[in-house]
């Protein structure tokens, strides 16, 4: 896995542990997580498409 990705991986799993405790504290926000999964999906594909 290439840096970038390594970086992108940790920052989507931030995000996610971010907007997880958002939503326990203070409800759901749907826009929050329509942006978690489309850094999920961003990630997924830089790891798909990185040169081996």
């Amino acid at each position: 896995m290439s840096g970038s990705t390594k970086t992108m991986g940790i920052l989507t799993v931030g995000a996610l542990v971010m907007v997880t405790a958002y939503t326990v504290a203070l409800g759901s926000n749907g826009w929050l997580w329509f942006g978690w999964v489309v850094l999920g999906l961003l990630t997924v594909g830089m790891a798909a498409t990185r040169d081996t």
